[in-house]
């Protein structure tokens, strides 16, 4: 089993020092750092766009783990690329080809993934999975911050593991949304095997990063 990576998402730090909080995160073990982009049109958010990663960007090596929720996402591609992203996430709603749009990403030299919100069902990318590297799961409707987890995406992502075992494909499988020590055994147990998660590891045990990675990892 591949080893369990953590995600911190960035959207539960503090906006006003961002590049502290992304150092506390590398020193705190973090294996990536997320970065949620909302347009408030796709999701009912606004956050941030290239200038503000390429401004990040020289905090840290660690791989920026960007999620792209913005439509039509296609256009917006390469300036996420050029502004430092490691990792590009699009939703297949979110693209009028999405083959297209994963030939480009990986035309950048950027790793694909694609999400799944919790109504859209993998047969939305089923075909896709060969080319990819990642399908980020979400178990809370995407949007905002400190949304409870919704259970029964959890047989979502078992399914998406048996898959995955059964073709001997090599993607991974993220989960974002809600994740804490309550339900973080019961994702991995499910299949995945990276974690994003932003409200407990910045809050939890008094902020202490380290610990909260460490917990959820474990």
């Amino acid at each position: 089993m591949k080893k369990i990576q953590i995600s911190p998402s960035i959207l539960a730090g503090d906006f006003s020092n961002l590049g502290a909080e992304i150092k506390r995160l590398e020193r705190g073990g973090a294996d990536m750092i997320h970065v949620d982009v909302m347009d408030g049109h796709f999701v009912p958010n606004l956050t941030i766009g290239p200038p503000v990663i390429k401004s990040l960007r020289k905090y840290t090596k660690l791989p920026f783990d960007v999620h792209l929720m913005i439509s039509p996402v296609h256009k917006y591609i390469k300036k996420f690329s050029e502004a430092g992203s490691d990792i590009i996430t699009i939703h297949p709603e979110a693209t009028e080809n999405i083959k297209e749009s994963i030939d480009l990403i990986k035309s950048l030299d950027k790793k694909v993934g694609l999400s799944l919100n919790p109504d859209t069902p993998i047969n939305a990318i089923k075909k896709y999975l060969i080319e990819i590297n990642l399908v980020l799961v979400m178990t809370v409707y995407p949007g905002f911050g400190g949304q409870k987890f919704i259970s029964k995406i959890l047989d979502k992502i078992k399914n998406l593991k048996k898959i995955k075992d059964e073709t001997n494909l090599n993607f991974d499988i993220e989960v974002d949304g809600g994740i804490n020590f309550e339900n973080n055994n019961l994702v991995i147990d499910a299949g995945a095997n990276i974690l994003v998660s932003g409200t407990t590891i910045f809050k939890d045990n008094n902020g202490d990063i380290k610990k909260n990675i460490e917990l959820l990892r474990s």
